[in-house]
Parts: structure tokens; sequence; C-alpha cells
């Protein structure tokens, strides 16, 4: 089953990006390239935080932006867990409380996730308390929670201790049913974790 495919471009001022793309239930698809070619704008067109100007974005066989009949799905109503580069953890928020932030979320998932991420010495700590690696992990844990039929990960491992890096992969490959886009500029995270990868040129992303 197709989770998603987006034929379609976006803009943002003068800069334009087209992308031609489509992942399966349970595929990991890496999206490689330089800095400003544009991958962070593609998780932001999914996610719904950024509008295509034309084309379509259909996820779970529903469409989600298609500019031409004017249809435009909010990003509360997409399945789509995202964990940006900046994390966006709520600073007033304990670590469990971020987690479990989702109304999909459930106790029993929270529970499961802190323990695979080692985060359960956290649980009652906010997020000022974590170190980089261990805000990353809730970060991954709080997007998983959401129980996503879409996820996209924006540098997820980047400069992390070794531990953090293990967990978060770890658990990243036990999502078998998940539709996983990943943006890496690391070549061995990509081979570990994607079962395709893409890239960016001249602003065009194509399989």
């Amino acid at each position: 089953m197709t989770a998603l495919t987006l034929a379609g471009e976006t803009r943002i001022g003068n800069l334009s990006f087209a992308f031609d793309l489509s992942v399966k239930a349970g595929e990991t698809l890496a999206i490689l390239g330089p800095n400003g070619a544009g991958k962070t704008s593609l998780l932001r067109v999914i996610s719904g935080l950024l509008p295509l100007a034309e084309g379509t974005l259909n996820l779970n066989n529903q469409v989600a932006d298609q500019p031409a009949s004017k249809t435009f799905l909010p990003p509360h109503l997409r399945s789509v867990g995202w964990v940006p580069q900046d994390r966006l953890l709520f600073p007033h928020l304990t670590v469990a409380e971020n987690i479990g932030f989702s109304p999909r979320a459930t106790d029993a998932l929270v529970a499961q996730l802190l323990e695979a991420l080692n985060l359960t010495s956290l649980t009652a700590s906010k997020p000022a308390a974590c170190s980089g690696g261990q805000a990353q992990r809730v970060a991954v844990a709080r997007a998983l929670a959401a129980q996503p039929a879409i996820l996209l990960l924006d540098e997820p491992s980047t400069a992390l201790d070794t531990e953090s890096q293990e967990l978060i992969h770890g658990v990243l490959a036990s999502q078998s049913q998940v539709a996983t886009l990943l943006v890496t500029h690391d070549l061995s995270e990509a081979g570990r974790l994607a079962d395709r990868t893409a890239t960016f040129s001249a602003g065009v992303l194509k399989q």
C-alpha cells in the first residue's frame, strides 16, 4: 500500500522546489542533498505547514493538498509525525507529558517508548533537564506516540552521542508499518535505515 505520493511544486519567495516521489507503508526513503536544496521544505509540505503552489499530495489514498481543486487538509488532520531539527519540545511539560501530548497517544505506548529510549528516569523532568541526546529521544518518542502513518525525520541523529544514536536507530527500525522520510547528511545513517534514497538537484527531487 502506498502511504504517500507527491507530484508538485512549492515556492518560497523567489525559490521553487519540485517534488516527484512516493513512499509505501513500512518503507523508509532517505532524502539527500546540500543545504538549501529544499529538503526541509519537502517535510513542511507533507506536514501541512507549507502549501503546494501546484500539483497533488496524497496521504493514505486521501488528497491532502491540491491547489487546482482548492483542497487542503490542515496539519492536525494528517496522520503525520514530525521530528524537526530544533525538536520544539514543550518547555512547561514533563518528558512523559511531551511524549503523550497527542490525543492518539496511550499510556501503554508512552511507557513503552520511555523504556525503549532509556528515558524512564526522566519521566517527571522538564526538557531543560535533558541533554541534547535525551531531548532528541523525547522528540522521536513524541512523534511515534501519535501513531502516525507517515513519519518525517529531519536529521534525527546528527551530532548526537553514540547511545542516543543507537537507541533512536533501534526504535526507528522497529516501525514496520510506518512510511518514513528521512532527511540526512549522514550516508551511514541512510544506509542503515533507508530502503531507498532520493537526491535533490537544482531544486528538483526525483526518485
